[in-house]
């Protein structure tokens, strides 16, 4: 089969890889429909070091079974099937606990193997939800942001209990960040400040419900938020990752707020004292999604068109453009590329 491998920073190819097998009987081999390039793929595009075996790439993909081990009971060959970015049992104390990116099972992990022809899937049975069979063409796109950038920026607004009424504040207008947008707004949020600069991204956060555009960062764009709602927003979402969002995230919650995070972080140290959190009661929360805990959720509002997150998708590549997706997220003229087989 063909797969797209990283190799260094800024190299990414398209080559010829060894079919994936079963290699036990809780596993399934899956033909990729359609996959994706995230914005946490631009994190080793910018950082890998060089090395002589390249990496498989990609988390995000639905697909058709082609064959199941011996013990998978709940999906079968031939079903249309969503994976989420992570394996799961959906079995453990947490994945009970709605924290399935933190399974127990020693077999759960993250996928780092989509932006491919086929892929095996561990633990087929908790990892992969069966798709209507006749689910319409034109809604793969928006399915297949329930592998991740969806049910993350769901996580976002959930995790800060965005509720009827509340002012948010969303920092990075990239596809997490419009998703957490839409999220918010079907939570209620009466009020939603989007922290973006890139016109086109941000037309497409006002349309899933941003009330203002405040593209200015660091002090600037602190100030013009707190100016906007006089002392800062109740909640905000913040989908970038970076150190620099993260304060600003500091900068524009209100006291007794909640600051949400859901970018993956690129920094391990941050302020957390008394005078950014602790002494203004500012609860921090967040974290890997658990998006197979919300499918059932958002689903159905996917297949009867009531929401559309598919639209963060600006830009369709077959496999043998990935490296040139890359090159163009990374310069910021594609937001999102959709990988269509």
């Amino acid at each position: 089969m063909r797969a797209a491998l990283m190799y260094a920073a800024g190299d990414v190819r398209v080559e010829a890889v060894a079919d994936p097998t079963l290699e036990r009987p809780t596993d399934a081999i899956v033909r990729v429909v359609r996959a994706c390039v995230c914005g946490s793929d631009l994190h080793p595009y910018h950082s890998m070091p060089a090395s002589p075996v390249g990496r498989q790439m990609g988390h995000e993909f639905l697909g058709v079974i082609e064959q199941t081990g011996s013990r998978v009971a709940t999906v079968e060959t031939g079903d249309l099937v969503l994976a989420s970015f992570s394996s799961q049992d959906n079995s453990c104390e947490f994945c009970c606990a709605g924290v399935q990116t933190s399974c127990s099972h020693p077999e759960s992990g993250l996928f780092s193997a989509a932006q491919a022809e086929l892929v095996r899937v561990p633990l087929a049975d908790g990892t992969l939800y069966p798709l209507p069979a006749d689910a319409d063409a034109a809604l793969l796109a928006s399915l297949l942001t329930l592998a991740d950038v969806y049910g993350t920026g769901y996580h976002a607004a959930k995790m800060a209990n965005v509720s009827a009424g509340d002012t948010v504040a969303v920092i990075g207008d990239g596809a997490v960040g419009l998703l957490a947008v839409l999220s918010a707004r079907q939570l209620g949020a009466e009020r939603i400040i989007l922290m973006g600069r890139h016109r086109a991204r941000t037309d497409l956060g006002l349309k899933y419900g941003a009330t203002d555009v405040v593209p200015e960062r660091g002090e600037k764009g602190v100030a013009a938020v707190r100016e906007l709602t006089r002392g800062g927003a109740h909640k905000v979402l913040e989908a970038v990752g970076h150190r620099p969002a993260y304060d600003q995230a500091v900068g524009v919650v209100r006291a007794g707020g909640v600051i949400s995070r859901v970018g993956v972080p690129q920094y391990d140290e941050a302020s957390v004292g008394f005078a950014s959190l602790f002494g203004r009661n500012i609860t921090l929360t967040g974290g890997l999604a658990p998006v197979r805990a919300y499918v059932d959720e958002l689903l159905p509002l996917v297949l009867d068109g009531s929401v559309d997150p598919g639209q963060v998708f600006d830009s369709t590549v077959a496999l043998d453009e990935v490296p040139a997706a890359y090159r163009a997220m990374n310069d910021r003229s594609v937001l999102k590329a959709l990988i269509a087989f």
